[in-house]
Formats: structure tokens, sequence, C-alpha cells
């Protein structure tokens, strides 16, 4: 009996998601709920926010169908461009494999793989000065019941500059607390790495295990909310976005920064760049495959910047003062720029 069209849609998609990405591709549950959460809205778009989303066909996912999808996607829930681009980077790879495994809809494969990535924008990646995150800590009431686990999270988060992903994942049995004392951290592409923590930390973490009753050796989330349940990225995002919020009221400069859990990450880096560590090391510490995006630090460290310019002599004490003669000197001031 022939499959209908959305009979192979289904059973395509269940191939994608429960084989193909996690054993062929070996992509990791995160990458896998990202494509799967893709695709889930271009289905809901397509079947117009009804539940008839078994009945769909593969002739409904037009090209016209996803690029209005995407064009929703910015003007509706309000998607950057980069998100857009990671909507489309799954529907891109599901289609590239239903044309693989249906050849009858190679050529609608084809159409919808030729849709492009929009060009993003770069916006300054912001970070937290030492003094910011000073206050940061001090905002944060230890007397209250989850003030330990606040103060404890945000100081490991900028120990080890760990992604928000791999805090949320961090297990009592990763941790070692006796010296030296380390946490095993395990990041994109399932690659792990040990990170070396300071002894003031291993001393709020193991004081906060004391508390929950959590052996050291325990496969047990480290970071859990008032529910005993492990936080999730977005607790963790509310927990600092709270926190923040409170530091911001003795430091002025944190309201005008638009700061999030990974600007912890980056102030982990520019801080082990300021304390003359090599890019090579900094790399490794924050699980980056490639030096070239440690590199982008060295653009980031303003500070850096302003000490190359104080070495460097001002154009302007070699002006004359007072106002321009002629304008043949304003001209030619402005060549030699």
């Amino acid at each position: 009996m022939k499959a209908t069209s959305s009979q192979t849609l289904s059973g395509a998609l269940h191939r994608f998601l429960t084989d193909y990405l996690p054993n062929q591709k070996a992509m990791s549950p995160h990458t896998v709920h990202s494509y799967r959460d893709s695709i889930k809205l271009l289905l809901l778009f397509v079947a117009g926010g009804r539940a008839e989303v078994s009945q769909l066909g593969v002739e409904k996912l037009t090209v016209e169908r996803v690029t209005a999808f995407l064009t929703q996607l910015e003007s509706r829930r309000r998607n950057c461009a980069a998100t857009r681009n990671v909507r489309l980077s799954a529907v891109h790879s599901f289609f590239r494999f239903l044309g693989s495994q249906h050849p009858q809809y190679l050529d609608q494969a084809q159409r919808i793989l030729s849709i492009p990535f929009k060009r993003t924008s770069s916006r300054e990646v912001q970070h937290l000065e030492f003094a910011e995150l000073q206050a940061l800590l001090a905002a944060v009431d230890r007397k209250k019941p989850l003030g330990g686990r606040d103060h404890a999270l945000i100081t490991l988060m900028f120990n080890t500059g760990a992604r928000v992903s791999e805090i949320a994942a961090l297990q009592a049995c990763d941790l070692r607390l006796t010296a030296p004392p380390s946490v095993l951290l395990r990041g994109k592409g399932r690659k792990e790495r040990v990170c070396p923590i300071w002894p003031q930390t291993a001393k709020l973490l193991r004081t906060l295990l004391e508390e929950r009753d959590v052996a050291p050796a325990q496969a047990s989330a480290v970071f859990v909310n008032h529910r005993g349940t492990p936080l999730t990225r977005f607790g963790i995002r509310l927990i600092l976005r709270r926190h923040l919020a409170q530091a911001a009221r003795s430091l002025p400069s944190l309201k005008s920064k638009r700061l999030h859990p990974h600007s912890m990450r980056h102030s982990t880096a520019l801080h082990l760049l300021r304390s003359g560590v090599d890019l090579s090391t900094i790399a490794h510490w924050m699980g980056h495959s490639s030096i070239n995006t440690t590199n982008k630090y060295l653009a980031m460290d303003v500070e850096a910047k302003r000490e190359a310019l104080a070495k460097a002599e001002p154009l302007i004490s070699r002006a004359r003062s007072g106002k321009w003669q002629k304008d043949e000197a304003l001209l030619q001031w402005l060549e030699a720029l």
C-alpha cells in the first residue's frame, strides 16, 4: 500500500529526529531539541495554529510557506536575524534528509535549500567589569533561603567561564572539592574539559552540597530550584537578572548594559586576558574549538586599547592652537589623518 504524503512526512520526521540526528550525525540532545522546536514551529505555522498538524503532507511545506514562516519569526515573534537563521538551518537539514530518502521530493527540497540565510549585524559584546561583578555578588542576600545557592552559582560561573547549559547540567560527581579543586564541564559536541576553581569557590560548593545532604560523588544536580528539581538555563537567567537589577541600585553603570548569563563567560575571558594569560590557555579554559573564537576578546578589551592610545602621541599636540588661518591648513590636516 502506497504511503500518503502525510505519512511520508511523519515517518521522515521520526527517522530524522530519532535516528539521523542522534545516531548518524551524533548530535547532542540539546541540538536535537533545538531542531525539533524549529520544525514544530514551522508545522504549526503551516497548519495555521490548528491541531491538524498530523494531516500535513510534504507538498504543504512549500518554499513560499517556509519563507513566510521565517518572515513572521521576525515580525510577530520578534526574533532577531540570528535566531531566524538557526530555525532555517534546522529546516535545511531536514529537507536535505528528506530529499535523500524520498527522491520524488528532491526538487521541492532543492528549492527550500536555496532559501538564503540573512546577514546578521554584529553588536557589542557586553561584559562585567571586576567592580561590577563585586557589586553583583554583594547584592546577593546570603541570609535568604536560596541566597547561598545564588552566591555559589554566580561565583562558579565567573570562576570557570562555563556556558549556562554546562552549569545547568553540572552534577555533584563532576566536582573535585579537595585540593587542588576542579570541576568537570561537558560542553558543545560532548567535549569534556577540567577547569580549576579557587579554594573559596570549592568551599561555597561544599557548603551548598552539605546543606542539601548531597554526597560529593553523587549523581545529583548541583544547582536546584525551590522544588528540588535542577535549574534550567532560563531559571539561571532569571536569577542573574534579579540580582543584576538589585546591584544596579548601587552601581548605575549596570543599568545601561545588556547582560545575560553568557556575559559572565565574556567577563571571565577578559579577566584572564588582562591577568596576562595567553590566548591558547584561555581557548582551552573556555572550551573553544578554535583560537579564532578567542581572538574576539582582544577586540573587546577596551583597557588594552586605552593603554595603546596613551603610548601614541596625540595628533592635537602637534597642531597649532587657535583658529585655522587658511583653508589649506585644514585640508592638509585632514589629509594627514
